[in-house]
């Protein structure tokens, strides 16, 4: 079988996957966020936590909610890092220094996973499952929680509630994230991948010395990582690495799980908001643009000339020989249009234009399908953009759901759209201007603006995921990326809650002659171009300088 073929087949396993998780997972998320009823455990957990399930918030409240508990959890993990020394289950590892303490805590909160670390030379058992494995179930929900927040905005009238954060919390990690969890985890079990709690040991003896190993909780800590579009890995070489990621069927699993609940969430907003074509029309987008960057990805990949790229079926340096061109490049764009970061392979590896569509991807604002929860509200924010341009084009005033978007939601709209871009190239033209930052590359020239360029991208945009040549652990780096993290997460959501609550707040206005229809494909036709060229014309000048100079000059 060809190296294409088996890609192609891949690709079409994975569709129809999750085709058949669709209607079901979405359906139940209408559910979970739509019930009035609480578990018994969730009972547990709202007494212990002094919250009242049943108290509605206004966008405010529901903000300090979000704020108050990622900020609890930041401080936790944090001082969890700084005593690692001191706990059982350390490995004999020390305990992290500041800067990348704070770095990491921001990382994981802020559901980025960015590491500047080794994690199988850094971190112990407990910092592992009790601190790092915890927060992609809490940051996963988080996401969750502000995305079903967004569309109650839509849904509710003459009222500023959006609902209870805690107990959108709570309902995302019980009864979403958990099942789902412990399910994975036996599959990847099964194909291979390791979950003990096994101290540090020697594989085998080699020339000059040995190698050493440490065992983990990796199963389960690798299934919530990939389902929550975290992407922290347990081992350096994250899912590149045979005990997270051993065969190409835990690949094709692992590539399913980053993409089943952002995709399955446009239901769940069609559900909620009484229309099954609007989440159509919304997954269409997101479907149009992750295929096409799929089928680049491998065109760029397969398609590189040369003797040695000949002989190898395509641009095999830095790929995994277990998964092929095929499934590195699926993964890649996965990893890259989710805010998941985990990565397969090494990214500064692939070809040029292949780097940059995986920096373009997350630049996107990573809405194709997106991170769970944040796909989702960062693709209706550019709904909202694509009607209110529809509706300069026509002169009618622009309305999305039965709402209209005036001058409020308009600024709430645009503040969200320039956050990330401003973190950004801010971040990367200060880094490049200074000469401490600039040493930290591997590479000069346009392969080595990319690798910082790709560090801010990756970090703002919540992503985590690395180039590979650029040596983040340093002061800076780990301070700039880490404020990066916690305002490219955290500034969107005041955005998308305010926005949520002056919907929330609108009386519903009637359906007219001149509504633009936003169920049609003429609308996902407009979305898609919306996002490209809003994109296009923010960091076309940036990729310029970058991955398309490098690939051009190839």
């Amino acid at each position: 079988m060809s190296p294409v073929l088996a890609g192609v087949l891949q690709l079409l396993a994975l569709l129809v996957a999750l085709g058949l998780s669709y209607r079901p997972l979405g359906d139940h998320m209408a559910r979970v966020y739509s019930s009035e009823k609480h578990l018994r455990v969730e009972k547990w957990i709202y007494k212990g936590i002094g919250a009242d399930p049943s108290v509605e918030m206004r966008w405010p409240a529901y903000l300090r909610g979000v704020l108050a508990f990622s900020a609890v959890s930041l401080l936790f993990l944090h001082l969890l890092q700084r005593v690692q020394g001191s706990l059982p289950g350390s490995l004999g590892f020390v305990s992290i220094d500041p800067d990348q303490a704070f770095n990491t805590a921001a990382s994981f909160v802020a559901n980025t996973n960015w590491q500047s670390y080794y994690g199988e030379q850094a971190m112990g058992h407990v910092v592992q499952t009790g601190g790092l494995a915890v927060q992609n179930f809490l940051s996963a929900a988080v996401g969750i929680a502000v995305a079903v927040a967004l569309v109650r905005g839509f849904v509710r009238s003459r009222t500023g509630e959006l609902g209870n954060f805690w107990a959108d919390l709570v309902r995302g990690v019980v009864r979403i994230l958990l099942p789902i969890s412990v399910i994975g985890a036996l599959v990847l079990v099964a194909c291979g991948a390791i979950q003990n709690f096994a101290g540090i040991h020697e594989v085998g003896q080699f020339t000059g010395g040995s190698q050493q190993w440490n065992g983990g909780a990796v199963a389960s800590q690798e299934v919530i990582k990939e389902l929550g579009t975290n992407g922290g890995g347990y081992f350096n070489a994250n899912s590149a690495h045979p005990f997270e990621n051993p065969d190409p069927l835990s690949n094709l699993f692992e590539i399913y799980l980053i993409l089943v609940i952002p995709f399955a969430l446009t239901r769940t907003f069609g559900r909620m908001v009484g229309s099954l074509r609007q989440g159509y029309a919304i997954l269409g987008t997101m479907a149009t643009i992750w295929l096409g960057f799929t089928a680049l990805m491998m065109w760029t990949e397969f398609a590189h000339h040369g003797p040695a790229f000949d002989i190898a079926g395509g641009a095999m340096e830095g790929k995994e020989t277990r998964f092929g061109i095929g499934g590195s490049s699926i993964f890649a764009v996965a990893t890259t249009l989710t805010s998941t970061g985990a990565v397969n392979s090494f990214h500064s590896s692939y070809t040029g234009f292949g780097g940059g569509i995986t920096m373009l991807g997350m630049q996107l604002g990573e809405i194709a399908p997106g991170g769970v929860g944040s796909g989702l509200y960062g693709m209706l924010i550019m709904a909202i953009i694509a009607v209110f341009l529809a509706g300069l084009m026509v002169g009618r005033t622009p309305e999305y759901l039965g709402k209209k978007i005036g001058t409020r939601e308009i600024k709430f709209a645009a503040c969200y759209i320039l956050v990330t871009p401003a973190l950004v190239l801010g971040f990367t033209a200060v880094a490049m201007a200074l000469d401490t930052p600039s040493h930290s590359m591997t590479n000069s020239g346009a392969h080595g603006f990319s690798e910082i360029l790709y560090a801010y991208t990756s970090g703002a945009n919540n992503n985590g995921s690395a180039f590979a040549g650029l040596n983040a652990d340093t002061q800076w780096f780990n301070t700039t990326i880490g404020i990066a993290m916690l305002l490219g997460r955290f500034l969107p959501m005041v955005f998308v809650l305010a926005l949520a609550g002056s919907l929330a707040e609108q009386k519903p206005v009637p359906e007219t002659a001149g509504t633009l229809r936003t169920e049609k494909p003429l609308f996902t036709g407009l979305l898609v171009g919306t996002i490209l060229i809003i994109t296009g014309l923010t960091y076309f000048p940036a990729l310029a300088l970058g991955p398309l100079a490098e690939g051009l000059a190839a």
